[in-house]
């Protein structure tokens, strides 16, 4: 069984900054593509970033580029989405996701991710 869970989220105010963290168990996680998305109270769940499986190739909606980072570490089973300049319309919670179908890859639909997080709240203030 593959279990993901995130850390790091918090309130913050406008302009600051936060580093999620997703740790892996269960599986072979350098087999996996990884993603973070987040969702808003009252949105649908809206795709982040990805970063494929050897961490050279990362994906970023247009919002937030520039702005966050997302990197991963093999070694210890954990993806990382450092996000800075942070701004009100960030706040969401932000689920971590992994996957390992071929249409994962630059994937930003939820549907092709096998395996979630629970969840971690980011609130900025304004």
């Amino acid at each position: 069984q593959v279990t993901l869970v995130e850390s790091g989220g918090g309130l913050v105010q406008s302009g600051g900054s936060l580093r999620l963290s997703c740790a892996v168990s269960g599986g072979t996680f350098s087999n996996y593509a990884m993603g973070w998305f987040r969702q808003a109270p009252g949105k649908e769940r809206e795709f982040v970033s990805a970063i494929n499986w050897g961490g050279g190739v990362t994906y970023y909606v247009d919002s937030v580029k520039g702005r966050f980072t997302i990197s991963r570490d093999n070694a210890k089973n954990t993806v990382y989405l450092e996000m800075n300049s942070l701004k009100p319309e960030d706040t969401a919670v932000y689920y971590c996701a992994g996957g390992r179908r071929p249409s994962v890859m630059g994937s930003r639909s939820p549907d092709d991710y096998d395996y979630w997080g629970q969840g971690t709240q980011v609130t900025v203030s304004s």
